[in-house]
């Protein structure tokens, strides 16, 4: 966490993935950045023009240390909004670390984590939902993730944000100004223009809210729950689904005891499949922990496959099984399986495949795609992902149906004002108007040392 006392610090840190590679960066960041660099370079820089390069050396003692290029980004232009100095050096641990030691010597100190994003959110480059988002950027591991984290940290979630914090200060604002004339009995605001304002608002809220689910799903991985009776091919099934022998796959019913997770990404999204225990009566206690697991893990899915084989399970267990399911309101794929051992029969009503064929295991990926795709239809704009942005919108929600409430009921003004003032708050707690030492702490801890 900054304090006042260390805003102006020049800090320094390497902000390429750390051990050997062709090149490394070292950033440093601060009111003497050039000048610092300018001691440990074998050129003259500190008049350099902003976004300009420079090829030299970094010199120690008169000998030299690597052959580099410098570039320069001037206050305020820069992400820091500080001067700031990115030294590209080779690869190797030994120079980047001799570097590091050169710009100590010479007036920087090592960056805290997250600590060039926590400048940039001081001195005004970007509100916290953004740096967050840069977060999120460097960690997606599919196009959907990144496309998300991306528009976030453009602004898309903080213009959300402003508009609705500005309809929360049109609100608070007439009722205040009734306030101010009590004495005079004068209504400046219509109580139904209040309702319908308030009214706009909370489903806006409620957008974003809804919205948590299918952004975290986005961010950390869809989780894609596979079930069924033991021995329908679940694993078969999960093994072809991410091209890898992962799960023990036998003729014994009851070989998969626990969850066996991993991930595939399917046309830029990325899925976490999930292999369960097979559902049944069993006095085995550590197969029966298994199931409970099993049981457990459909209420974290996003998507449930349930798979059963098809020469020996009829369609009325089938549904007795389902029945266990049938208020989980979430997508659910039926695949009827090892459909090559049932000569001519075809369950139209559900999804018809072999695990051990290809081609099968493309239609299951297909189908999961679809209805993954059906999620996103009910999520447009913005999306939610981060679970701090969640919380200070469910807090605001509460407030705001307190007003809601008392613009029903007639309440004091006093009443009201406070309310919406504290739904402000909360609001405010995102972006960063309103913000902690511990809260700020929090999240620029989880940042790497370079960014």
């Amino acid at each position: 966490m900054l304090h006042s006392d260390s805003i102006n610090d020049n800090i320094c840190a390497i902000s390429t993935p750390p051990g050997f590679g062709g090149i490394a960066v070292v950033r440093v960041s601060g009111p003497d950045a050039i000048q610092i660099v300018n001691t440990i370079f074998s050129k003259e820089i500190s008049k350099a023009k902003g976004y300009s390069l420079h090829y030299g050396e970094i010199i120690k003692n008169n000998h030299d240390i690597d052959q580099v290029v410098v570039s320069i980004f001037k206050s305020p232009k820069s992400f820091t909004g500080e001067d700031v100095v990115e030294i590209s050096c080779h690869g190797s641990t030994y120079i980047q670390q001799e570097i590091l030691l050169l710009l100590i010597e010479n007036g920087a100190r090592i960056a805290k984590p997250g600590e060039f994003s926590q400048k940039a959110f001081f001195n005004g480059k970007m509100d916290l939902t953004q740096t967050e988002a840069i977060a999120d950027l460097i960690h997606a591991k599919s196009k959907s993730a990144h496309d998300i984290a991306l528009n976030q940290m453009k602004g898309g979630f903080a213009n959300e944000l402003s508009t609705l914090r500005t309809k929360l200060i049109e609100l608070a604002s007439l009722v205040e100004l009734e306030l101010d004339f009590s004495e005079e009995d004068v209504e400046f605001a219509d109580r139904d223009q209040l309702q319908s304002l308030i009214e706009t608002i909370i489903q806006n809220l409620e957008k974003l809210k809804q919205s948590f689910n299918y952004g975290n799903a986005i961010k950390n991985g869809v989780p894609v729950v596979i079930l069924g009776r033991p021995n329908a091919g679940k694993s078969t099934l999960l093994n072809n689904l991410i091209d890898d022998d992962r799960a023990l796959v036998s003729d014994i019913p009851g070989t998969t005891r626990d969850t066996i997770e991993e991930s595939s990404i399917i046309n830029g999204i990325e899925f976490k499949f999930i292999d369960t225990a097979g559902i049944r009566e069993t006095k085995d206690k550590v197969e029966k922990m298994g199931v409970e697991r099993t049981l457990s893990m459909v209420e974290k899915a996003s998507i449930l496959v349930y798979v059963y084989d098809a020469s020996t399970t009829t369609l009325e267990e089938v549904e007795l099984d389902l029945l266990a399911f049938q208020k989980v309101a979430i997508p659910k794929l039926i695949i009827a399986n090892k459909i090559d051992l049932v000569n001519n029969v075809e369950f139209k009503q559900h999804l018809n495949i072999s695990a051990t064929n290809k081609q099968d295991t493309e239609k299951v990926k297909s189908k999961v795609l679809d209805l993954f795709s059906s999620l996103a239809e009910n999520h447009e704009g913005v999306i939610l992902t981060n679970a701090r942005h969640l919380e200070a919108i469910q807090l605001s929600l509460a407030d705001l149906s307190k007003v809601r409430d008392g613009l029903n009921n007639n309440a004091s003004g006093e009443f009201i004002a406070m309310d919406i003032r504290q739904s402000l708050h909360h609001i405010g707690t995102i972006t960063g108007e309103i913000s902690s030492d511990e809260l700020l702490g929090n999240i620029f801890a989880n940042f790497c040392i370079g960014k």
